[in-house]
């Protein structure tokens, strides 16, 4: 963050010697007060568009990895795989089903094995499970 305002300050320091340089006096008495203002007030605009993206800025999220350990310790399958990352969209088992190309009640057949070898109860818990063994990767926001 230092780094943004340092940024911003040397900006501005560069603003000020440029508009001395232009020989401020000439042009202010040749086309007006308000075109400068007019000017600055842009500039300073751009510049405070730019600080506000640069501060807000997400970092890149790393990539996910599998818990390929856990995958196998649990005995989960490749289909319950794709099957929970479905789950942890939200969708309903029909919208899961057809995604997949498989029948709703291969959906429900998967996902009571998913609550069995989890040791889970329910959709949230599955999914929260899910997350805390790197098994479908964690929410974006």
């Amino acid at each position: 963050m230092w780094r943004t305002v340092l940024i911003f300050a040397a900006c501005l320091a560069v603003g000020a010697f440029v508009l001395e340089w232009i020989q401020y006096q000439f042009f202010a008495r040749r086309f007006g007060i308000e075109i400068f203002i007019t000017i600055i007030a842009l500039v300073f605009a751009g510049l405070g568009a730019w600080l506000a993206v640069a501060l807000t800025r997400r970092p890149r999220a790393s990539s996910f990895l599998l818990n390929q350990k856990a995958v196998v310790s649990l005995g989960i399958t490749r289909r319950e795989v794709e099957v929970l990352a479905a789950l942890s969209a939200g969708d309903p088992n029909k919208e899961i089903a057809r995604q997949l190309g498989l029948s709703p009640n291969t959906v429900k057949s998967h996902i009571a094995s998913l609550y069995s070898k989890l040791d889970v109860s329910g959709r949230i818990a599955a999914i929260e499970k899910a997350r805390m063994l790197s098994l479908i990767p964690p929410p974006d926001g």
